[in-house]
């Protein structure tokens, strides 16, 4: 399979305007905000732009995209008005994203802001499982729960916490769903990797990646793994801090992510990358990670 390579671009012109950049810069894949990334309403979808779009993704070959959910969207929030805010939210952008179906849905699964790490988890659980099945069919896109860095409150900071929340999300499916349902339901849970928060985290990707991704597969199951956020760190291992730096110049380093992207059970997965550039950086960090990727 090609590298799939791509990185988080400006949605303000639109599906083609931001597949037309992609390939401008190299890239077959990319990431974008479903809405403000601070909150509000998204923009009326242009029908004739998600066609055209459509058709010049299938003739170059673009995708799959990641839409990603804005910052503010926290299912485990202490308040309901966050809660429903979060699931009204996620509802909205699902059934948006089945103009281009076959897309990925990247989400920070939430602070439990003093709750108690438990309770976020039973919270983010609960609207999963109500918002797919509310959705009146299977959803063509696949919702990833991304790996958090562990900053604050925040859940998801170890596979433990992200697992419990599939799970969690499965159970209660159970009780509004046929076994068929449920086991295609269940098909359109997955998680996104980001290299950042993991390092930042605790998992020790520069030293032990094989050692992380077994503990991966035991915990979580690599077939639940169906993204990467490719970002390079200012912080050192554990820090808890989030704070992505460009490809080689952090503490994860070029030729970690360069074994990350050319991993035998990681090769054949999308990149999207989320390092501080502009447009020129990524094109720059693309044809780079390129060069780094063996055959």
């Amino acid at each position: 399979m090609s590298f799939r390579i791509g990185c988080h671009l400006s949605s303000a012109g639109g599906y083609l305007a931001m597949g037309q950049t992609a390939g401008s810069i190299g890239a077959n894949v990319f990431q974008f905000f479903t809405r403000n990334p601070r909150g509000g309403a998204a923009k009326p979808i242009d029908r004739q732009d998600v066609r055209d779009f459509l058709a010049y993704a299938a003739e170059k070959g673009l995708g799959p995209i990641l839409a990603h959910a804005p910052y503010t969207l926290n299912a485990a929030g202490a308040e309901a008005r966050v809660r429903e805010f979060a699931e009204a939210t996620m509802a909205d952008d699902l059934r948006r994203l089945e103009l281009t179906p076959g897309a990925l849905y990247n989400f920070h699964p939430g602070s439990h802001v003093g709750q108690g790490t438990e309770a976020g988890i039973e919270l983010i659980a609960s609207m999963l499982a109500r918002i797919l099945a509310d959705f009146g069919s299977v959803p063509s896109t696949t919702i990833l729960l991304e790996t958090m860095a562990g900053k604050g409150s925040e859940v998801g900071r170890t596979f433990e916490e992200v697992r419990a929340i599939i799970d969690r999300t499965v159970e209660r499916l159970s009780d509004s769903a046929s076994n068929i349902e449920r086991a295609t339901l269940n098909s359109r849970l997955g998680v996104c990797l980001d290299t950042c928060h993991v390092w930042d985290g605790g998992y020790d990707i520069v030293g032990d990646l094989d050692g992380v991704l077994a503990e991966f597969d035991r915990v979580i199951g690599l077939d639940r793994l169906r993204a990467i956020h490719l970002n390079d760190s200012m912080n050192a291992r554990g820090a808890h801090k989030d704070r992505h730096a460009c490809i080689g110049k952090g503490k994860i380093g070029e030729e970690a992510l360069a074994r990350v992207i050319n991993h035998s059970r990681l090769r054949d997965l999308p990149f999207y990358l989320e390092t501080p550039c502009d447009l020129d950086g990524y094109r720059k960090e693309i044809a780079l990670l390129k060069s780094l990727r063996t055959a």
